[in-house]
């Protein structure tokens, strides 16, 4: 694996035109666009064409990229290849929405438009709900079924600041590296024992040392590093099949 250094490096020469270093980019990080693309597999795709999506997204990742943002690049590609595929998979129809949802949505989306027209503003979700004899969810989720997911690069309308994007309220957000880090580890640790996941869980996202670590599972320090060990090298292999 690349040091956060050297990832730096390569991005600034691919930026500037470097095609090898781009290459070294994807190549070097070819277990990790695997371990996102896993999560689409069956939805319709074939498994070569989910990996090329997903290296699609992360060479626009390297073009976009600024170290200014704030987060590591490993935490910043993660939303972009899933958006990629998403987007694939949005156009070209992969993902449908049932003939039942969608006649919902019009039939809320003539209910709104009659409500403002009477009443001079648009109806609380609990009188839509009511209205149609519906849970909130179920008419929050019909709703929202016909929404286009948002860019990264779109503009904040509520900002006096037109060229402030979406990507910029990552760096304003101390927790979104740790979001994007449970989405990436949390097909990985699904498959750990209750012991192991408990191990990484404290020693990566709770930031407690062997020692402490030790004392919690009633272990000594010198069998937790061992453990550790091992399930980091278990999770590598998981992640490069």
């Amino acid at each position: 694996m690349l040091s956060h250094e050297e990832t730096l490096k390569l991005i600034s020469m691919a930026q500037k035109g470097d095609e090898q270093a781009k290459q070294k980019l994807v190549n070097e990080n070819s277990p990790l666009i695997k371990s996102i693309i896993k999560r689409f597999v069956g939805k319709g795709i074939e498994y070569d064409d989910l990996f090329q999506l997903g290296a699609l997204g992360f060479v626009k990742a390297i073009n976009n990229f600024q170290t200014e943002y704030n987060v590591k690049f490993s935490t910043y590609v993660v939303p972009m290849i899933i958006g990629e595929i998403k987007r694939f998979m949005r156009d070209d129809g992969a993902i449908k929405v049932s003939r039942t949802i969608k006649s919902l949505n019009l039939q809320i989306n003539k209910f709104v438009e009659s409500y403002v027209k009477e009443h001079g503003e648009k109806p609380s979700i609990e009188t839509i709900a009511k209205n149609f004899d519906l849970p909130c969810q179920e008419i929050v989720f019909a709703m929202d079924s016909a929404k286009m997911p948002i860019s990264l690069y779109t503009p904040f309308e509520e900002e006096e600041d037109k060229s402030l994007l979406v990507v910029d309220r990552f760096a304003q957000n101390n927790q979104t590296e740790e979001l994007f880090d449970n989405i990436f580890l949390r097909d990985t640790l699904k498959n750990l024992n209750a012991r192991d996941k408990k191990i990484i869980l404290l020693r990566y996202f709770r930031d407690k040392t062997q020692s402490e670590i030790a004392k919690e599972l009633g272990i000594s320090q010198v069998q937790v590093s061992r453990l550790e060990t091992k399930i980091i090298e278990r999770i590598r292999e998981r992640i490069a099949k």
